[in-house]
């Protein structure tokens, strides 16, 4: 097959001299560094890309950028992925493409044999087709053939990441108003990120014939982008598309790098003081009879096909519009020697501007007209019909042309707007929706605020960006103007014609090209009554899918509105929801491969952990943590004896990187964790730790943790593994919801610090061995204290913690160092016998100390002082949650199940964590259950805790705890097995 080159001579914003060979359905092509895939097949004389979703219908290059539903592939090799927007994908050396939702080919396609049936597949068919005889006949075949292209076969291999970051002002859109929000703000030395979802800034601005300050447009928006870049207080991510608005301004952003080299993508989550939506609007189409047809192209696709990358996408093309804007196409059209077949125009004559008339000068210009429909051969447009909106068959005119350009207005993108709950407003001056009320710090400026041309779009960028520096305290840079000249229509009119089309049932006039919806599907749905838009949309899937209300919904309420003789801002919109555009699972997931439900997290030493054989599995929160390292030969059982003893005899060291970790600054912190702790830190002074216990709002234990005074208004508190998110949930609820008027911050820093814990016997003789300028005496670091300093040249916090009861070292460093920390102390501490710990030997030493743990002795029933705690409760400070509950329980129910220790009277028999305690077999006097039990190599024994009623009072007495209907006698103790004074741990 001979390839026809549509490529112009000269112009457009490609780089000749960097050629690029792909393949598209096996064919070896080529095109230009600056190209996406949508524009080098049109190039290359390729019509036709893809089949449409329900009927088979052939379809090629409509819109532009992710706005272009009807241009989808599948990337195939090392990138392969489905649902790929060939109008949005960067061409790059090698890319390997091929049509979707076709059989045997996209020129032949068996499947567009459905269109002979259409009229038995409207809206809703399956809903009442496949009920009978049963739903589950059918479901095989139906799934076959849903969807669009197949999965990548192979794990992309850690080749996404997850970031986050934060920032002042947020800006999203990178054409005219986002660049002046953008610049704006950076000039104020506001700290500011720009982000844009296309591979290349600017716009409209890259194929506008437009000056800026006497410059061409493209070169304007280089000075801008590269003053920009050279700030270094702002962050520009290209090719990056915000796909998500959520709660507390913040926003999802998925970056993608289309070179096979390097990252398929990431997922960044950004938290932004003020966020300015720049985002631009999208053209909409006008709707008539075979508008799916290739050679049917909006009219800003058309200028982006000549402008940016010198396209003529045809050779005799036909206007047809109801606004000014469209005239802005005619000198494009001169300049890639396209003939002008004439422009068609809905308005009255006396509605056209002079500045429209003057662009059209030497064109026929058709008003009070429509087209009717597209007259085409197998696979692109041959002519259109046109005629009065009277539809009069006997006025009609066919005439001739390759190229049909529709421009039915434009629609302001207000999708994250929408998404971050803010109300819209229906603006009859440009027939569209434009944000209205704004729910959180967002702003809107240019054409998503309904500004439609190009120094409305400046200007607004200005007034906005100042505006939001203003709110954030920061003094806005000196006054900026801008000379324009050249830039086109500089009014913008519309008059609203939404279709010229009827809906007759066997008519192709279609409103969702990405869903296949037609006119007839939008009236048989009001005819069944489904009226109201939110269920209309999702009876004929209108707007749903790729599309997303993109360039469907305004014309299906412009229609819908005509039907009901109403206007369309009472039919309202849909609720716009995330992803703005398809985002691959592997941005969203990050790094993790794992075959898991929720991604697994590991800490910076896991590498090292495997090498060493260790046995990992869910710690809670889903970290990933050893659970014990089996030399060869040995049982789990040996290997927990034997790290036990390491710590109770010599030096031991575990992995403690995933306990929960927040850091509280403000003039308030020391409030707020009074707050949250039953005990007082008033007197703590900087340096020094103290461990605490929350309770939940009925008083019951919620879960304990050591926090340090770092300085004078900054406190770090830890909690446990497993409790890590709900701490941060109850820190947010406090800070934010129940107590705003806390000076407080709170900053998750769990993964930010590796701990690697050096304990035993030997740990501070070991830890003197190494290289660092920390005074490891115990004069100088008692229990409870920290000093910060370095190890082996390694910035290091130091805690004296101990989770063993004994003594113990926390070395905390920044992530980043954690395996090089790990490793050097492994190395140190060759010579005094250290052995790597794990958590079930953790468990163990617990245990045998007595130390509380969450979803064992801590089972949401109980509170301090059921657990021996009462002196860590202090009723004397004004407050803390819970107390009041506290107080009231303990009035109503003086005896409960208490926390003791129990010796089984058969040394070697292990009683089932759970196991219930009660004077017969029955049980039907449960009197308390078993919360752990464990071999001590230390006690020679087994050993437990449980809870039992009035258990503290029951001290030397025998109770019977059941399993599998026998009973296992045992005696209650005090639970406290090994060092009751607490010697060792302070050592």
């Amino acid at each position: 097959m001979m390839t026809v080159s549509r490529r112009l001579s000269n112009g457009g914003q490609i780089n000749r001299d960097r050629p690029l060979k792909f393949k598209f359905n096996g064919r070896e092509l080529s095109g230009y560094h600056g190209d996406s895939l949508a524009s080098a097949l049109m190039a290359s004389g390729i019509d036709v890309l893809s089949r449409s979703f329900k009927y088979h219908r052939p379809r090629g290059v409509q819109n532009r950028g992710f706005a272009d539903v009807s241009s989808m592939v599948q990337l195939c090799g090392e990138n392969e992925s489905p649902n790929i927007l060939a109008s949005a994908q960067p061409l790059y050396e090698g890319l390997v493409a091929n049509s979707v939702n076709c059989w045997p080919s996209v020129n032949f396609d068996v499947g567009s044999m459905l269109g002979l049936c259409s009229a038995m597949l409207p809206s809703g068919f399956y809903y009442k087709t496949f009920m009978w005889p049963n739903w589950h006949a059918f479901e095989p075949t139906i799934r076959r053939a849903a969807g669009f292209g197949t999965a990548p076969k192979q794990s992309p291999d850690g080749r996404y990441l997850s970031r986050y970051d934060h920032c002042d002002i947020l800006v999203v859109g990178s054409g005219p108003a986002g660049l002046m929000a953008a610049l704006t703000a950076a000039r104020s030395g506001a700290r500011t990120m720009l982000v844009d979802e296309m591979a290349e800034p600017g716009g409209a601005l890259r194929y506008l014939h437009a000056k800026i300050d006497g410059e061409s447009a493209i070169h304007w928006v280089q000075q801008v982008v590269n003053e920009l870049q050279n700030n270094n207080q702002v962050t520009c991510l290209w090719n990056a598309t915000a796909w998500g608005y959520q709660e507390g301004n913040m926003v999802c952003v998925a970056e993608r790098n289309s070179r096979p080299s390097q990252l398929l993508g990431r997922n960044w989550k950004i938290w932004a003081k003020q966020v300015i939506l720049a985002t631009g609007a999208i053209e909409r189409p006008i709707i008539f009879e075979n508008n799916d047809v290739p050679g049917v192209m909006l009219c800003s696709a058309v200028m982006d096909a000549i402008g940016s990358t010198a396209i003529a996408p045809g050779k005799k093309a036909l206007i047809f519009t109801n606004n000014d804007g469209a005239y802005d196409l005619v000198p494009y059209l001169d300049a890639a020697s396209i003939e002008i077949a004439g422009v068609v125009d809905t308005r009255e004559a006396d509605q056209l501007s002079s500045a429209s008339m003057a662009f059209a000068a030497n064109v026929e210009v058709m008003p009070v007209t429509s087209v009717q429909k597209v007259v085409r051969d197998r696979t692109r447009v041959r002519g259109v019909v046109v005629g009065p909106q009277t539809l009069q068959p006997t006025r009609q005119r066919l005439i001739e042309c390759d190229l049909v350009c529709v421009s039915g207005g434009w629609n302001p993108c207000v999708h994250l707007f929408s998404q971050s709950r803010g109300s819209l407003r229906y603006d009859d001056d440009i027939a569209a929706f434009v944000p209205h009320q704004a729910i959180q710090s967002t702003h809107c400026a240019g054409a998503a605020n309904g500004r439609m041309t190009l120094s409305g779009c400046i200007d607004d960028g200005v007034r906005v960006g100042e505006k939001v520096l203003s709110q954030i305290g920061i003094q806005a840079p000196p006054e900026q103007r801008w000379n324009l000249s050249d830039h086109g229509i500089t009014e913008y009119r519309i008059e609203p014609y939404w279709s010229s089309t009827t809906g007759d049932r066997q008519a192709k006039a279609f409103v969702d090209m990405a869903g296949d919806v037609t006119v007839f599907d939008l009236r048989l749905a009001l005819q069944e009554g489904f009226g109201e838009i939110e269920h209309l949309k999702r009876y004929t899937t209108n707007g749903m899918g790729l599309d997303q209300g993109k360039t469907a919904n305004v014309n299906a309420i412009g229609i819908i509105a005509q039907h009901l003789n109403c206007h369309p801002a009472e039919v309202g919109t849909t609720t716009f929801r995330p992803p703005y555009t398809p985002v691959e699972f592997g941005t969203i997931a990050g790094s993790q491969t794992d075959e898991v439900v929720l991604p697994y997290r590991h800490t910076p030493m896991t590498s090292w952990h495997k090498s060493q054989g260790a046995i990992i599995y869910e710690a809670g929160a889903r970290w990933r943590r050893p659970g014990y390292y089996p030399h060869p030969g040995e049982t789990m059982d040996d290997a927990i004896a034997r790290e036990c003893q390491a710590v109770r005899n010599g030096v031991g060291i575990y992995d403690g990187s995933p306990l929960g970790k927040f850091l509280l600054q403000g003039p308030d912190a020391l409030k707020t964790i009074n707050l949250l702790y039953t005990n007082c830190f008033d007197s703590l002074k900087p340096g020094q730790g103290r461990y605490g216990v929350m309770l939940n709002e009925e008083g019951l234990i919620f879960d304990d943790g050591v926090t340090f005074r770092l300085d004078e208004d900054c406190y770090l508190l830890s909690c446990s593994t497993g409790g890590a998110p709900a701490v941060e949930r109850k820190l947010d609820k406090l800070i934010n919801a129940e107590c705003p008027e806390l000076k407080v911050l709170m900053t998750p820093i769990t993964a930010q610090w590796a701990n690697a814990t050096v304990c035993g016997p030997l740990a501070r003789k070991m830890l003197e061995t190494t290289k660092s300028d920390i005074d490891w005496s115990v004069g100088a670091l008692p229990f409870m204290h920290m000093q910060q300093g370095t190890i082996a040249g390694l910035p290091t916090r130091v805690f004296r913690v101990s989770f063993t009861g004994e003594l113990s070292f926390e070395i905390n460093v920044s992530s980043r160092f954690g395996l090089e920390m790990w490793e050097y102390l492994i190395d140190v501490g060759q010579r005094w016998g250290i052995c790597p710990v794990g958590s079930e030997a953790n468990h163990v030493l617990r245990v045998e100390k007595g130390f509380l743990s969450l979803a064992h002795e801590v089972d949401g029933t109980v509170d301090p002082i059921d657990l021996g705690l009462g002196w860590i409760v202090n009723f004397n400070k004004a407050d803390f949650i819970g107390k009041r509950a506290v107080e009231v329980r303990r009035k109503s129910h003086p005896t409960r199940q208490e926390l003791v220790g129990l010796l089984p009277e058969d040394a070697q028999a292990l009683i089932p964590e759970g196991a219930p305690i009660a004077p017969d077999r029955g049980q039907n006097q449960s009197e308390g259950f078993v919360s752990a039990c464990v071999w001590s190599g230390n006690c020679e024994r087994t050993i437990a805790l449980g809870l039992l009623h009035n258990g503290r009072a029951r001290v030397g007495e025998t109770v019977l705890a059941w399993h599998d209907g026998r009973s296992t006698p045992a005696v209650v103790t005090r639970p406290v097995f090994y060092d009751p004074q607490g010697e060792r741990l302070k050592m």
